[in-house]
C-alpha cells in the first residue's frame, strides 16, 4: 500500500513534527527517509452537529507498522446543544426565505431541510427547490451569452440581471 502521509520519527515511537506528503518528501530528499513512517491521516472528521475537537492538539497512535492520527472529540451540553439550535433558526430567520416555507428545522442535524430529500446530483443534472410545487426541480442551463442571471424559482427561469 502507497501511503500519502508519512511522519518523522526519532527511531524510539516517538512522533517529531508533523506529518508530510510523500510527494513532498520525494521533491525534498529523493525518497522516503527510513526515519519517516507512514501515517493515516483523520481526514475528513465527519463531526456530527453536537460534536467538537475536544483536545486543541492532534496525537498520533501506531499500530502494525502505521501511525494513525487521532483526534479528542467531545459533545456539548444540552444548553450548549440548544443555544446552537438558536443561533441556526435566528440566522434562517434573520433573512426572508418564501421559497424555502416549506422547509423544517430537524433538531437530530441542527438544519432545515426540505420535507423531502433531495435527489442525487450528478454534473449534468443539479437541483433547486421550488416553493410554489414543494418539489425538487432540474436546474435549467446557465445562459451562456455572457450576461448575468439569477434564477426565478417559482418559474424555473433564468431572469436577466440587470441594475
Amino acid at each position: 500500500m502507497d501511503y500519502e502521509w508519512y511522519i518523522e520519527t526519532d527511531g524510539n515511537g516517538v512522533t517529531l513534527n508533523y506529518p508530510a506528503r510523500s510527494t513532498n518528501l520525494i521533491q525534498a530528499f529523493g525518497h522516503i527517509p527510513d526515519h519517516w513512517q507512514p501515517v493515516l491521516r483523520a481526514g475528513d472528521l465527519n463531526l456530527g452537529p453536537y460534536q467538537f475537537i475536544s483536545h486543541p492538539e492532534n496525537t498520533f497512535t501506531y499500530s502494525n507498522g502505521v501511525w494513525q492520527e487521532a483526534y479528542q472529540i467531545g459533545e456539548l451540553s444540552d444548553a450548549d446543544k440548544l443555544a446552537k439550535q438558536n443561533a441556526v433558526k435566528a440566522w434562517w430567520n434573520s433573512v426572508p426565505r418564501p421559497n424555502l416555507s416549506a422547509w423544517t428545522f430537524n433538531e437530530t442535524t441542527c438544519r432545515y431541510e426540505a420535507p423531502i430529500p433531495m435527489p442525487p446530483e450528478t454534473p449534468d443534472v443539479l437541483y433547486f427547490w421550488q416553493g410554489t410545487t414543494n418539489t425538487w426541480q432540474i436546474r435549467p442551463p446557465y445562459p451562456m451569452d455572457g450576461k448575468k442571471y439569477k434564477l426565478d424559482f417559482p418559474t424555473g427561469t433564468w431572469v436577466e440581471v440587470t441594475t
